[in-house]
Order: C-alpha cells, then structure tokens, then sequence
C-alpha cells in the first residue's frame, strides 16, 4: 500500500490533545518501534466513552465519522474518513483467533508512549498487547508483524 496523505505527527498531537483514551495498534505502531514496513492505514483501539472527543478532534483535519457514537458502539468499530481513512475500533474486548478475550480496560492500564521521529507523542500498546491484537485476526502480514515483535521483545528482556 502506498504512503498514506495524512501526516502523522498532525493525526498524533489531534488524539493527545482529545484527551480520548486511544491507542495506536496496527502497522502504524510497529513503524513507530522501528519495524521495516510501510502502510498507509491507521488505526486506533478507542475507549467507547471517549468517541465525541476523539472525532471532535480529528474534524479540523478533515475527518469525519461514517458512524454515530451509538452506532459505532453497537458495531465496535467504524472509521473516519477524508479520502484517507483512520479505522477505529471501539469494542470493549475482541478475542484472538485461539479464543482469548483481550480487553481495552486492561490494555490502557498497560499502555507505553510511542514518539515520532520528530518527538510526537501517542499512546501504544505494550509489546506483549500489541502481539495480542496481531491476533485478532492472525493475517499473513500479522503473522511476520508477530515475529518482529517477538525478536523486539526478546532484547527487552
């Protein structure tokens, strides 16, 4: 996939400043670890209290929410959209694909802050969660962001 048009340290600093309980999950996380990979695409696992905040924040870039708070709570998930697109899941807890209940609550509490290059900062998941939400739903690509991870961890320890 190409490199996406939102510029990230913008995307950042909006969800910071929303004050939302939000985490950056995805590609997007692993690129601020230091993987080599590339993706245009980004998504947050959101607090459901804390939608109104979160698009508030994202519409003076241009964002704005294919779902109602309501609706996006019923569904877990939605997306913003301005021609790039932020998906946004706002489930309580998801299970992996072997069947284990990962709950957002218990994920924040074990959040790490992530920089940018240019010392952005956003809320991650730790390692060990964010190799849990690569099991979500367990993709090939998922399958290689797991090994790095895994290899990440390791020289944690």
């Amino acid at each position: 996939m190409e490199s996406s048009l939102i510029d990230p340290d913008d995307l950042f600093r909006a969800v910071t400043k929303s004050g939302a309980r939000a985490l950056i999950i995805g590609r997007q996380a692993l690129i601020l670890l230091g993987a080599p990979v590339i993706t245009g695409d980004f998504d947050f696992w959101l607090h459901r209290d804390d939608i109104a905040p979160f698009n508030a924040a994202l519409e003076p870039l241009g964002y704005t929410a294919n779902r109602s708070p309501e609706d996006a709570r019923q569904w877990g998930r939605y997306k913003l959209e301005d021609g790039d697109q932020v998906d946004v899941l706002v489930a309580r807890g998801v299970s992996t694909v072997d069947g284990v209940m990962v709950h957002f609550d218990d994920v924040w509490s074990r959040r790490q802050t992530l920089w940018s290059d240019t010392y952005v900062s956003v809320e991650a998941p730790s390692i060990v969660d964010l190799i849990a939400t690569k099991r979500f739903a367990a993709r090939p690509k998922d399958a290689e962001d797991i090994r790095y991870l895994t290899v990440l961890l390791s020289k944690q320890r």
